[in-house]
């Protein structure tokens, strides 16, 4: 995709696309988590997404200055506890639910971060469904799943936060190429603990084709959208992801909502609607037509 094209594209049609290929890759790792552990999985998707980032965008090491070091540090901290603990809660919960769950983080980005007071209506409304689609009145809950998925939240929200910051100084997927390591180094160690002696290159080449879902091509499509909408737009707008979750928990993993869960979906999408309206951010002010940060060249890789 080129850069003028990703930019005139709407930037909610990239955070949709991003969103439905997590969920269909959280779906297609369960037999992965079952052969080398969530953790395990979670490394050897990492690692794998840190290789063809690393092949596909050079690292622009020497467009590092000092101040950016600890942001994309700690971007890469994010996506890696991120990856490792939502693969642990669906090990043990339902793949809809531990994304309701993990939303809460977003959730809370979008309301703190919002300049209108209006807009927090949204994410009420998005709160409500997450409620309806976590069903908590039931009971048998799994506390460690539960525990998991809303440490996924921690880095979610963590994540959406450093990703602009680190988006405004580094075009494309370049910045990628520098946290997606860093992530998969964060994922080793507890990944490979888990994962030894399971490994082969059946689970090898299932990771590969996992890590192009997520990380590398939703990863990229969030990065881009992410420069041109403001926080509560994305962050309310990630409220549909727990429909995907229970939409491919259905289809993939045959994992059936109830009737008060379909009502949940209706409402989360609804929020991510409204969310929608007013969501286009100012590009930064060193971001010149052609779409680069300075210090880019249009010679540069973009991997979607």
């Amino acid at each position: 995709m080129s850069t003028r094209s990703s930019v005139g594209l709407p930037p909610w049609t990239m955070a949709v696309s991003a969103m439905l290929l997590i969920q269909l890759s959280a779906a297609l790792s369960v037999g992965l988590i079952e052969q080398v552990g969530p953790a395990g999985a979670a490394w050897l998707r990492l690692t794998m997404g840190a290789v063809i980032f690393v092949l596909i965008a050079r690292p622009p090491l020497r467009w590092i200055r000092r101040k950016d070091v600890a942001p994309l540090v700690a971007l890469g901290i994010a996506s890696g506890l991120m990856t490792v603990a939502f693969l642990s809660a669906i090990e043990r919960i339902p793949l809809g639910t531990a994304v309701a769950i993990e939303f809460l983080g977003p959730l809370l980005v979008a309301g703190l971060r919002s300049g209108d007071r209006r807009m927090l209506a949204w994410p009420l409304l998005a709160l409500g469904g997450v409620v309806m689609l976590t069903e908590p009145w039931q009971g048998e809950v799994d506390l460690l799943g539960v525990g998991f998925a809303a440490l996924a939240g921690v880095g979610w929200g963590t994540y959406i936060l450093l990703t602009q910051r680190v988006g405004d100084r580094f075009s494309g997927i370049s910045a990628l190429s520098l946290t997606i390591p860093v992530a998969a180094v964060v994922a080793t160690v507890v990944g490979v603990p888990q994962a030894v002696g399971d490994v082969d290159l059946s689970a090898v080449l299932v990771a590969a084709g996992l890590a192009l879902l997520a990380p590398v091509i939703p990863f990229g499509l969030e990065m881009l959208a992410l420069r041109r909408m403001t926080h509560t737009a994305f962050g309310t707008l990630m409220a549909l992801e727990p429909a995907f979750g229970v939409l491919l928990g259905l289809l993939v993993l045959h994992q059936v909502p109830s009737i008060v869960q379909v009502v949940g979906i209706v409402l989360v999408v609804l929020a991510g609607a409204g969310a929608q309206r007013r969501g286009l951010r100012k590009l930064p002010e060193d971001w010149d037509s052609g779409g680069h940060s300075p210090g880019h060249g249009a010679s540069e890789h973009h991997g979607s």
